[in-house]
């Protein structure tokens, strides 16, 4: 099989999993109070690649075919992801209508009912990762980490940062900063979290850790240039929109050219970090050519 043929199928059958965890474990939008459920699954079943939690499955599966062991996780960092994505949208953060090809939640619902949903998202992901069929002492553990990404030392800090830094010369650590953490860090904890889950020893995490490292900031390299180059079609999302904030962004930063070409040696340095993996890191190897050349 074609190694793109082959990694669409798997990250389908993949997608498919995690979907049926989160339709399972969301409140029904007809139960009460309505109109915050209805936003909820509004946002997670807008469409999206579903790529942080299938980093989460390939990597586990590295060390445990049993994938549905560790679907929890995938899922509750899909709602993690999506909480993030809700809160950008806002008028107050990214002030975008659109978000995978559809009206942002908040267009829909109202920004009090968004910012509700992007909070239960959050709250409920928590809940959802003690569900994975993994040792408790590991659930503890993932609970932990991914409040430490994701929160004042990860994700939201990197957000914090890129509000405070619109309309103003930054400088490349600046620049660094926020993206490793706004997201690089998800990406990579995605990744960690699974291998961790599957049993992976301390030599094979790190070298994954690397990849997910590079593949994070390659993905928001990409990203950025996306947001000049690519279609609103393709990209499901408001293009042009980082200039006209005046936002902090590699091309803005290092120029187009540039751009692309760390975006390509950090794609080539992942490959790289996983190559002591063998044949069954080929996903991820596939996976992170696609990410590069990817259009949306």
């Amino acid at each position: 099989m074609e190694p793109k043929v082959w990694l669409k199928k798997d990250m389908k059958e993949k997608q498919e999993l995690v979907n049926i965890i989160l339709d399972r474990f969301l409140p029904r939008k007809d139960e009460y109070p309505k109109e915050v459920h209805k936003a909820m699954r509004y946002s997670v079943f807008a469409g999206g690649k579903r790529l942080r939690p299938y980093l989460t499955m390939l990597a586990f599966q590295l060390f445990n075919e049993d994938v549905e062991a560790i679907t929890p996780v995938a899922a509750a960092i899909e709602m993690i992801h999506t909480f993030s994505l809700i809160h950008d949208d806002l008028p107050d953060i990214d002030d975008d209508e659109y978000r995978r090809g559809k009206k942002s939640c908040h267009a829909v619902y109202g920004e009090g009912d968004a910012l509700l949903a992007g909070d239960a998202l959050l709250v409920s992901a928590f809940d959802l990762v003690t569900h994975a069929a993994v040792d408790a002492s590991l659930r503890i553990q993932f609970v932990r980490e991914l409040a430490q990404e994701c929160g004042i030392t990860g994700l939201i800090a990197g957000q914090m940062v890129d509000i405070q830094s619109e309309g103003k010369k930054v400088d490349k650590k600046t620049l660094n900063y926020i993206h490793e953490n706004k997201t690089g860090r998800l990406i990579n904890l995605s990744l960690r979290l699974g291998a961790l889950g599957g049993g992976a020893k301390e030599k094979e995490l790190k070298a994954i850790e690397e990849y997910g490292t590079c593949i994070g900031m390659a993905f928001q390299i990409v990203d950025d240039l996306l947001d000049i180059e690519g279609s609103q079609e393709e990209l499901g999302k408001t293009i042009g929109k980082d200039a006209n904030a005046q936002k902090v962004t590699f091309p803005a930063v290092y120029g187009v050219e540039e751009s692309r070409r760390q975006a390509s040696e950090l794609t080539a340095k992942a490959k790289i970090a996983i190559s002591s993996l063998g044949a069954r890191a080929q996903l991820l190897e596939i996976l992170a050519d696609y990410l590069l050349t990817r259009k949306s």
